[in-house]
């Protein structure tokens, strides 16, 4: 009886990441092969960078397009003790990919695993298992489609049936690779570049008195105030809006948001340029000024303005001095003030100039803050002008998925929602969104197994296919 048994559940175990993928129910296989797989990808926010687009890069190995600059992995090959000499050092790339498959081996529940294997399936036809055994022949299989003329930076992107997607660029940023992109008629897809000013608000970084210096001299403006500051974005935002850009994004703690009157702002900017150090306070006035006259900017524009916050940069002081930023040391900052960001939307709401807005915090407990404050500022006769970003970063699995679209469903109207991006630095990371698509139709799909929704399934399809593609490509004003 007991083998019987044994054998009846291994008749109806899945096969590992087949078509039907993260799909348990008929309508999810339905609505996901029919309907959601069907319709291309629109990337609005990630960080590839146009240089390698427009030079339609090329990569030797699986290491140098997997492993390069991709702190998720690397945070887990630390996490499995593997020496840094064969992370972000100099040991071979043969190496380094050895290091990273022994790691992999043990990510089970992370999204890491199944990112890898539908990187493996989709780009270069190996269905089976990642692992030390394999690795080996993966490595081989890999490298030898790498060598194909189809598998440079531009075929990845067209093989991955993206229309569109938006890099994250920096204020004085002559966008030159973006103009030479929009120039060759051989791309079939658009590069838009995307605002990100971080830099130029940042006026607590020690080079704050550096960078804006290179703000006058691309801007052609003297800085010496906060009015000539203003008037140099203006003249780059104006240089990105005829760039194609509609969109901003900001990476903060949180939003600040304490007042100050025009001349104490300047006092400070002031200041600040001289070389002296400022208090906090002083800090998140100059912030505050500088995040509302760009609010304002954005919406005379009407630009989408993102605002990602609630996460704590470079805690490993002794790694970021020995190897950087962005190399797998940010966590999660619990406490972000949801007031001060209600108070930040409310004041530019009250001038009719607060534009359509994205928020995004790394903290999952904010969830259903995000979802009851986006409420309060829609704005009648607009489209979903107030949406809540998808699962960022450490919410971007399974759970987090599941939990922002489930927050996001009660507390609002997911049928609106703009869905998924890649946020990521890889041309391969495109599979992110089958992933996301396949994980929305189970959970619709087990809604209406349910009993929860009708099973329309016309009307199902077309949402789907909205919230993967159509509805951001309305709302950022690709699709009129």
């Amino acid at each position: 009886m007991v083998d019987f048994l044994l054998i009846l559940g291994c008749k109806f175990m899945k096969k590992f990441m087949n078509e039907d993928f993260l799909l348990s129910s008929q309508i999810a296989k339905t609505l996901y092969h029919n309907y959601a797989a069907q319709v291309p990808i629109l990337d609005y926010h990630c960080h590839i960078n146009a240089k390698e687009i427009a030079e339609d890069r090329r990569f030797e190995n699986m290491t140098q397009i997997w492993l390069g600059g991709d702190h998720y992995k690397w945070r887990q090959m630390r996490s499995n003790g593997v020496e840094e000499a064969y992370i972000t050092g100099e040991a071979s790339d043969w190496e380094k990919f050895q290091m990273w498959v022994k790691t992999l081996e043990k990510a089970i529940g992370n999204p890491l695993y199944h990112w890898s294997h539908l990187e493996l399936q989709r780009y270069f036809g190996y269905n089976g298992v990642l692992n030390e055994k394999t690795a080996e022949e993966v490595w081989n299989l890999c490298n030898e489609k790498l060598s194909q003329k189809n598998m440079s930076a531009r075929g990845i992107i067209e093989a991955s049936h993206v229309t569109l997607l938006c890099t994250t660029d920096d204020p004085i940023d002559d966008l030159r690779f973006h103009k030479e992109i929009a120039k060759d008629a051989t791309i079939t897809f658009q590069v838009l570049p995307a605002w990100r000013p971080d830099r130029a608000v940042s006026i607590e970084q020690q080079d704050f008195p550096n960078y804006i210096s290179k703000l006058a001299q691309v801007s052609e403006i003297e800085i010496n105030s906060f009015t000539a500051w203003k008037e140099a974005m203006r003249k780059r935002m104006t240089f990105f809006d005829e760039m194609g850009c509609k969109a901003s994004d900001h990476g903060l703690l949180y939003i600040p948001y304490i007042s100050a009157k025009e001349a104490e702002i300047e006092k400070i900017f002031s200041l600040r340029l001289s070389g002296k150090h400022l208090s906090k306070e002083e800090e998140m006035k100059f912030k505050t000024a500088a995040m509302l006259f760009l609010g304002e900017e954005y919406a005379k524009r009407n630009w989408v303005m993102q605002l990602h916050f609630g996460v704590t940069r470079n805690n490993n002081s002794k790694m970021f001095q020995a190897i950087g930023a962005d190399t797998g040391f940010d966590g999660i900052y619990n406490r972000v003030p949801i007031t001060e960001l209600s108070a930040y939307l409310d004041n530019l709401c009250r001038k009719n100039l607060l534009p359509k807005t994205i928020l995004y915090s790394l903290n999952p407990n904010d969830n259903a803050a995000i979802g009851t404050l986006i409420g309060c500022f829609q704005e009648a006769g607009a489209f979903g002008k107030m949406q809540q970003g998808s699962a960022w970063w450490f919410n971007d699995n399974k759970t987090g998925m599941i939990e922002q679209l489930t927050s996001l469903a009660n507390l609002g109207l997911l049928g609106n929602f703009i869905g998924m991006l890649t946020d990521s630095r890889s041309f391969l990371s495109y599979t992110r969104h089958e992933y996301f698509r396949r994980i929305l139709c189970n959970l619709i799909g087990g809604w209406v197994e349910q009993g929860e929704y009708p099973e329309d399934m016309e009307y199902l399809g077309k949402m789907v296919m909205d919230i993967s593609y159509y509805n951001a490509m309305k709302y950022f004003g690709f699709l009129s």
